[in-house]
This record gives structure tokens, sequence and C-alpha cells, in this order.
């Protein structure tokens, strides 16, 4: 036994933050970003949270569910960007919703919400749930240098969530990590120790272009064939893809080595910019509320990002 998606949600900040604006604070360009990244605006916080983005997320898919927060048995969120390291972003939501269940985060950057999937079917196949709340939500404009050009015009804010209940929908799945920092890189606060010798390394998203860009093709590709694969399916089969929105061009690429037309995939990036773990939960949310998905659909989810790290599942609608 696996589980099926009954609600889908999402919610991102109020405040947009254009390519002009952006601007005013670095040298750059709406035509340079749009060119090379695809986004016009993102989403930026100015008073919320993580968490809180989170927990509004997961009102509107419980909403949608029909669930309320006492029924659930779960809460996993998927985040890098938590205001605390504790309490976690899912114990946060859970206090806020007025849930008791074991609430937990993931850590596994931009892959974090296929990683999250993965780990409940894992509690679903025990039989020790029946109904889950599994988040995606970041606040990466605390994490982002503002002055580095070449981060500040990907990334936004937002959150997405979905429902689960007992079900055969989650049908193949994969996850991938080949650790190391030399590609994408977030430091943390080092302490204060006397004894620690500090590299010094400043608490902000680095992350070489290039080498992300062929990653990310390769690792999009590879896994979405594997996991096709796995379930017994074709691509023709895939009624949507669902892929994490990090660059437009690497969701192009991707298209063209799949030989899957790109009207096929679940675009938003020139609205929300890179959401990290938000991302894919966020385009599941808006191609559900589009009423373009019927039940028994076949979805293709894929992530990449940093670890680094990789995903992809295969969903039954």
């Amino acid at each position: 036994m696996s589980f099926k998606i009954i609600g889908t949600g999402s919610y991102v900040p109020e405040h947009i933050v254009t390519n002009d604006d952006l601007a005013s604070i670095v040298d750059t360009s709406d035509e340079w970003i749009t060119q090379r990244v695809g986004v016009h605006e993102r989403r930026v916080s100015v008073n919320e949270t993580a968490a809180d983005l989170a927990y509004k997320a997961a009102l509107n898919a419980l909403s949608e569910s029909g669930v309320k927060p006492t029924e659930l048995d779960l809460i996993i969120a998927a985040s890098i960007s938590g205001e605390t390291l504790c309490p976690t972003v899912a114990g946060f939501v859970q206090s806020k919703l007025g849930a008791t269940c074991p609430a937990f985060d993931i850590n596994s950057a931009c892959s974090g919400f296929l990683f999250a999937l993965d780990v409940a079917a894992g509690f679903y196949a025990r039989g020790n749930v029946k109904k889950a709340l599994i988040i995606g939500a970041e606040r990466l404009s605390k994490i982002i240098d503002w002055k580095d050009r070449s981060t500040c015009v990907i990334f936004g804010d937002g959150a997405g969530a979905v429902v689960t209940d007992a079900g055969d929908n989650y049908l193949s799945s994969k996850i991938c990590t080949k650790g190391g920092s030399d590609v994408i890189e977030i430091p943390s606060f080092s302490g204060s120790s006397p004894f620690y010798e500090s590299p010094g390394k400043s608490p902000y998203i680095f992350m070489q272009g290039q080498e992300t860009f062929k990653f990310a093709v390769n690792a999009m590709t590879e896994d979405v064939k594997e996991v096709v694969s796995k379930a017994n399916l074709s691509l023709d089969d895939i009624k949507y893809f669902i892929p994490h929105q990090a660059n437009i061009r690497i969701i192009q690429f991707a298209s063209k080595k799949l030989g899957i037309p790109i009207d096929k995939f679940v675009v938003n990036i020139e609205k929300y910019g890179n959401t990290s773990a938000a991302s894919v939960p966020m385009a599941l949310d808006q191609i559900n509320k589009s009423g373009n998905l019927n039940r028994g659909d076949l979805l293709a989810l894929s992530a990449f990002g940093g670890g680094l790290s990789s995903a992809a599942s295969i969903i039954r609608w």
C-alpha cells in the first residue's frame, strides 16, 4: 500500500519583486534575467517565516481534502530556510493547526519535497499512517546574497502542500544524492567555539551555474526515464510533467532530450522563480486548480538541487 493525493494547496507572499526592481539593486536587467533564467518576477516575504508560508499552504490543502488537522497522522515539511533549527517548520505547522501527530523536517534542498513523499510512502507501507500532510516551504530571501546578481535573480519565497490518504497511486520513485559542496553550498552559522577554526564563509547560497545546469538536465532526464520504466509505463502515458522550477532553459533542454512536447510540462518559473522545495508542490497545486487534471491521469514529478540531490516519482491522480 502507498498513498493517493486528496488535496493540494499553495501560498506565496503578497510582495512582488520584478526584474526591474532588481535592476535598481544589482547590475542586471529584465532582458538578461528573462533570457538566462526565465523569471519575470518573484514573491518575497516581508514579515512571514517559512513556517508561516507552510501553514497557509497547509490550510489550503486541508480545505480541499476535507481533512481536519486532528485527523492527521503525520506531518513532514521539506525546507532549508526555517527560522529555527528547533522547533522545525513541521513542528510550527503542527502547533498552528492544532494537530497532535508526529511532525518533522527533511532537508534535501530543491529535491526535499520528493524526498518527503518517499519517506511518507514508507510510513504507508508499514501501515502506520492513514492521512498525512506533506509540505515544501521556503523563505529563500533570507539566505540570498542580494548583491550577487548570479543568484539573487533566481530565487523566490513560497510554499506548497498535499494531503494524502491510503491508496495505491504512488507508483514508482527514485531518490539520489551525490554528496559534495563544490557545485552548490549554503554555509550555516559556524558558532563561537574558541576551539574551532572557522572557514569564515558567508551564510548565503553559492552556486556554480554551468555545473548546476549540466547536473540538472542529466538528472531530470535519467530520473524520469527510470521511474517511468519502474512503473511499466512509457513517456507517452504521462499526462503532465511537473519539474522543479530552477531555470526555464533546463526544462527546455530536458524536454528535447526526453522527446516530450514542452506544453506537457507545468511551468510557473516566470511568476515565482526558484522556490526550492516548494517548487514542485506549488506547480502541482497550479495544475490541479486549473481543472485540467482528471482522476487516473499520470504525473511525473522531478526535482534536483543542492546536495547534490535529485528525485523523481510517478503518481496516478
